[in-house]
């Protein structure tokens, strides 16, 4: 056995760590797994080797795992792990992102995701990380303790016939320029300052936009083309960032953050025949129709409502699957946030306990004016005058702002307040609120 090895599965099965030399038959299989046409296949190859070739801010050539079949050396299923640091509320909080999760369709059903599943989250436990996100498929994940728990995705998109026009004789008021690394410190503050629309956000440091702009193979499909938005004075007020491949027959745009003291409704429809035209160049290029255009920005955007009439087709929010293993670190990483809402409400200086009840076992939040001064377990035997019970996972979606108290106890008989005042603290501690997350990818 090679020093990558970790564990036997039998039938000539094993698992191991990836290594530099796995990487064209790494992206040889991502690509048969996940991809759906040419270009999707040209954008797994090209993340995958951009991943294991080691030189991600957050990702070692060997943090992939794949099991290999012994017999022929193939690799028949893979999986990885990214890591990264995310904010709640302006908390930093380590977390691990399992991804390009796949097996060949001959080898399903015997296992083995549960199998690197496992080794990934005590990869994930080792480096720290309180948390796991991972996007994937309707239901599969939460085999896994993970729940839908957090807003992913979601849009607004318009046909050429809602691209605003400029009046006649009106010069294009804003101009677009593709980013360079010399622009990354307006980058970081202005995409800082966005982030404060959201609870829940990625934390780009400097080595992850220099990585974005200057580190990722060109098809990669997890890379965006930045452009920094500038007046009439060629002054920078803002940037957006456009993915390298298309969305079929949609030209959209992931990410538009405006620096302070320039007005959305003003820039706005600048971006937009920006976006058209480099849509455009786009589908020469790659193949596709352009038919429309779209600011996929999550479930909310201040975009949204300044050119609402030209984006007349609503794209659905999808969900993280979010997992916290060790729910006591967590509310303690994050109890200054706990108490500045607390402070901010009618709680303030509140004294009492919180007592979280999840059937089998719970948790106690002890208070006094206003601070949390213990968090504890409640044994099943303990879980009496429980402040609000959650059946499974249901309390990650109220700790990550994805659902409050009302619409929980709406969509589970088995989760409720004590009482009324119970349910209005809960809704302090952990209140329904928007987040957009971008993920190091």
């Amino acid at each position: 056995m090679t020093d990558s090895f970790i564990r036997d599965l039998g039938e000539g099965l094993i698992i191991r760590r990836s290594t530099a030399e796995d990487a064209q038959a790494l992206a040889e299989f991502n690509v048969q797994i996940h991809s759906e046409d040419a270009w999707d296949a040209r954008g797994l190859k090209d993340w995958t080797l951009d991943l294991i070739n080691g030189e991600a801010p957050t990702f070692n050539e060997d943090d992939f795992l794949i099991v290999e079949d012994t017999r022929t050396g193939a690799i028949v299923s893979s999986s990885c792990l990214i890591s990264q640091t995310w904010s709640y509320e302006g908390v930093p909080f380590k977390v691990g992102r399992p991804e390009l999760c796949g097996t060949k369709k001959e080898f399903r059903q015997r296992g083995l995701i549960r199998a690197q599943m496992e080794i990934l989250h005590q990869w994930s436990f080792a480096r720290g990380e309180l948390a796991q996100a991972i996007t994937g498929i309707p239901f599969y994940y939460r085999q896994f303790g993970y729940e839908m728990a957090l807003n992913l995705h979601g849009g607004r998109s318009g046909f050429k016939t809602h691209v605003p026009k400029l009046a006649d004789g009106e010069e294009e008021p804003y101009t677009f320029r593709e980013a360079t690394s010399t622009d990354i410190p307006f980058l970081i503050a202005t995409y800082n300052r966005g982030c404060q629309r959201s609870m829940i956000s990625a934390v780009w440091n400097k080595h992850l936009w220099v990585y974005e702009l200057t580190g990722k193979r060109p098809y990669n499909i997890n890379r965006r083309e930045f452009f920094i938005i500038e007046d009439q004075s060629n002054s920078p007020i803002g940037f957006i960032g456009i993915p390298t491949l298309r969305w079929r027959d949609n030209s959209v745009l992931t990410v538009y953050e405006l620096a302070s003291g320039y007005a959305w409704s003003s820039v706005t429809p600048s971006v937009a025949r920006f976006l058209w035209a480099h849509g455009e160049t786009q589908a020469e290029e790659q193949g596709y129709p352009q038919e429309r255009f779209g600011f996929m920005l999550g479930k909310a955007h201040p975009a949204y409502d300044v050119i609402t009439s030209c984006l007349p087709c609503r794209h659905p929010v999808y969900a993280f699957y979010m997992r916290v293993p060790d729910l006591l670190a967590f509310l303690h990483e994050i109890t200054p946030v706990l108490e500045a809402r607390l402070t901010d409400s009618s709680f303030d200086y509140y004294t009492g306990e919180v007592r979280l009840g999840f059937y089998r076992n719970g948790i106690k939040l002890a208070f006094k004016n206003g601070h949390l001064n213990t968090i504890e377990k409640i044994d099943a035997d303990a879980l009496d005058d429980i402040t609000a019970n959650f059946p499974a996972l249901s309390f990650l979606q109220l700790l990550f702002g994805y659902r409050g108290m009302d619409e929980l106890e709406h969509a589970f008989v088995d989760c409720f307040a004590r009482n009324e005042e119970s349910k209005h603290l809960l809704n302090t501690l952990f209140p329904k609120k928007h987040s957009d997350v971008w993920p190091i990818s």
